[in-house]
């Protein structure tokens, strides 16, 4: 028979650490805390020790990890908040909701920072077969959120494997924008009072972090009453609420209410502020009748914020809420004695050391063990693959669910909402001006340019390299539209890690990515772990892919900036970087959609060689020695060069002369390499320009007026297909699957 403890997502050691702690049984309501708190979800008890092996520091870091949202300067005037984070088990469980809710609790996140969140992001995987309800769900929870807040998502990818079947991943990404010098984090002293803002509080999500703690088995679906119910109009008055009260000086900290609800928000503040915290649980406002006070602490209601105050300033904030039509009370207070205590009524319903709570939390340094499948992977010989039609594996390529157009999704969210979005989604990165809503004057002459990388089969394959190849293309992701890094926020979503299998991908991948950020000078200022993304179904055990999603924030100067396509007819195309190595399809889309085969190792990243790629990338933007720029990555060379055509009404003509195997050279997803446009006039200069960088270059091809794509090697025609028959499969592939 399961133990009570055992309910809450508590071991036995842990029990009874609590136990020794407090020298009592705890009761249920302690219970009940201290299982969300020491949640997986919330702890990070599995992945801290290996988290402190990120570089976190740079000279414009404000705030690394450790609050809602990691803090960067822009300039002078302006600071960016931005921050990602799963919302995966939700979304399994209720597409809609649980991915609508991982929005809201995202813009809280940065809201929470002082910052009016003004751009989001989603990274998206989900299973094979494609399963509609989930895809569907997700995608309209995603835009009906986003939509109705105001806010406009402006990037993303999305991924379809196998093993994500019933482990969609969600992530969500957020960015904000504050004033410089104008930062509040969740601190607060002693006799400060809590002031609870926003929506009323039902017995949505409780238990939410523990739920986001644990593997699924069949009866998932048992779980729906875990799954928070998100209001985006309730949200987007939160927003106003909470910002005129930062410029009216009402506040003086905040605290977003996410995950373990009240007594999650509560703790957390004042153990980062060292003090106790008293809360009068009778005071909160209710949405259903018969709330029990276990109820009331741990709900994970939506739209909901934690604000410190002081005495003077209560009725201020009172009329504030009245006026937005929220509700906003004093719920608690800050007190001397470090202890966590919850009243209903007259009545002591909880007490416990805060430290306990949050600092005690345990910490695990789980054994880890290298895989037996690497081995068996890694030993692959790309030789032994046999030949292929060129033109009917770039047809298979193109119409990949993981190459084709993502419009069908992108098209259902709002953009261009606030005016801010000047280069749109479907290429490397986004690009947003700043236009300070609040204060009309703290706008700033650089532009942010955001993107998103994830790429779970390569981290699979190598995790350690894997890693080091996301750094390196979300970078250079940033140096293709002229922008320059100023931090990384990143989501880890990972299997079980008790199975040391497991844990090596995540020690590795961390690793693997702390190496590259560490060389490149990037920081993580923020970011999120979700473990335990395993099913259990019928006696079978599936993980998914090892998945780091990684957003880069970088800005750019001048407002000189590029997107992907090809600009004007006679203009030259070359490909440019690393471009004298073996070119690997190991872990390629060709690999798999065109032989059947998830094998191989990571192309390995010579990062002195992309390094040197980024810096030559921003200069050749910023003296216009080229009109487009677009990294290779998924579906290799020839996706790149598609669709750097498709929405130009231009054709390409190509013409290589590729000894070896013309496939590997064409469908490697080798990192190092951009394709780029330039006029014909300024060709001998960009050669000389690549060359001084210890960088190669070669001459792919010219832009046409005709609208065809021709393709040839050693004279040979390989391909000559209409443009627009190409990018008609492109993008039609998802829309009619969907």
């Amino acid at each position: 028979m399961e133990k009570l403890y055992e309910l809450y997502g508590l071991k036995q050691e842990e029990y009874e650490r609590i136990v020794n702690k407090l020298k009592r049984e705890p009761n249920e309501v302690e219970l009940g805390i201290l299982g969300a708190l020491w949640s997986e979800h919330c702890s990070y008890k599995s992945s801290k020790v290996h988290l402190k092996k990120f570089p976190t520091k740079a000279q414009r870091v404000v705030q690394g990890p450790g609050e809602n949202a990691g803090v960067v300067e822009l300039d002078e005037k302006v600071w960016l908040a931005f921050k990602v984070e799963s919302h995966n088990h939700p979304s399994y469980i209720e597409p809609f909701h649980g991915a609508a809710t991982g929005v809201g609790g995202i813009i809280r996140d940065v809201l929470s920072m002082g910052a009016r969140p003004i751009a989001l992001v989603d990274s998206l995987r989900f299973g094979l077969p494609v399963d509609k309800r989930i895809v569907n769900g997700v995608v309209k929870g995603i835009s009906h959120y986003g939509n109705c807040i105001g806010i406009p998502t402006v990037g993303g990818e999305t991924y379809f494997e196998e093993c994500y079947r019933t482990n969609p991943l969600v992530n969500a990404f957020c960015l904000g924008v504050l004033p410089a010098g104008r930062m509040l984090r969740a601190r607060g002293k002693p006799g400060d009072l809590l002031f609870l803002l926003g929506s009323s509080t039902g017995r949505d999500g409780i238990h939410g972090a523990v739920m986001a703690s644990g593997e699924f088995s069949e009866d998932a679906e048992k779980k729906l009453p875990n799954v928070q119910i998100g209001d985006p109009y309730f949200g987007k008055k939160l927003i106003e609420a909470v910002l005129q009260a930062i410029e009216e000086g009402l506040l003086t900290g905040l605290q977003d209410l996410g995950a373990a609800g009240l007594s999650g928000s509560a703790s957390e503040l004042a153990s980062k502020s060292g003090c106790g915290v008293e809360l009068w649980l009778h005071k909160v406002a209710l949405r259903e009748e018969g709330m029990k006070p276990f109820e009331i602490l741990l709900s994970e209601s939506q739209e909901r914020m934690l604000l410190v105050t002081q005495e003077d300033k209560v009725e201020k904030l009172r009329e504030l809420a009245r006026y937005y039509h929220l509700e906003g009370e004093v719920v608690g207070k800050l007190t001397e004695d470090k202890v966590f205590r919850a009243f209903y009524q007259e009545e002591l319903v909880a007490e416990l050391p805060v430290s306990l709570i949050v600092e005690e939390a345990p910490i695990y340094e789980k054994p880890y063990k290298e895989p037996d499948y690497i081995k068996e992977l890694r030993s692959f010989d790309q030789r032994s693959l046999p030949q292929v039609n060129i033109e009917e594996a770039v047809l298979k390529v193109l119409t990949s669910l993981n190459v084709c157009s993502k419009k069908w999704i992108y098209s259902q969210y709002d953009h261009q909402v606030g005016t801010n979005t000047v280069l749109k989604p479907g290429g490397d990165a986004a690009v947003l001006r700043v236009k300070w809503a609040v204060k009309p004057e703290l706008t700033s002459d650089k532009l942010i340019a955001i993107t998103s990388e994830g790429n779970g089969r390569m981290v699979y394959l190598n995790p350690y390299e894997g890693g080091k190849y996301l750094v390196a293309e979300a970078l250079r992701n940033l140096a293709c539209v002229g922008a320059k890094p100023l931090g990384i926020t990143d989501c880890l979503n990972f299997g079980n890690p008790d199975r040391p299998e497991i844990m090596w991908q995540l020690v590795k991948a961390i690793e693997g990515i702390a190496h590259a950020c560490e060389f490149f000078g990037v920081p993580v200022v923020s970011g999120n772990v979700s473990l335990y993304n395993e099913t259990v179904e019928r006696n079978e055990i599936r993980n998914i892919y090892p998945t780091p999603i990684l957003v880069a924030v970088g800005y750019v100067d001048e407002k000189k900036f590029l997107d992907h396509r090809f600009k004007e007819r006679g203009d030259l195309v070359f490909l440019i970087g690393d471009l004298r190595r073996e070119y690997s399809v190991g872990g390629s889309e060709y690999l798999k959609v065109v032989h059947g085969k998830v094998k191989g190792d990571v192309p390995h990243v010579d990062l002195e060689k992309e390094k040197a790629l980024h810096e030559l990338l921003l200069k050749l933007i910023k003296e216009d020695y080229i009109k487009s720029a677009h990294d290779v990555s998924v579906g290799g060379l020839l996706v790149a060069l598609l669709e750097s055509l498709f929405d130009t009404g231009f054709g390409l003509e190509v013409s290589l002369y590729v000894d070896g195997r013309l496939d590997f050279f064409l469908f490697s997803e080798n990192p190092t390499l951009v394709v780029v446009s330039t006029e014909k006039e300024k060709a001998d200069t960009l050669k000389d320009m690549v060359e001084s960088y210890g960088l190669d270059w070669l001459l792919l091809g010219r832009v046409k007026e005709d609208g065809l794509f021709t393709f040839t090697n050693n004279g040979e025609k390989v391909i000559e297909r209409p443009v627009l028959e190409l990018q008609k499969l492109w993008e039609e592939t998802l829309e009619k699957l969907l």
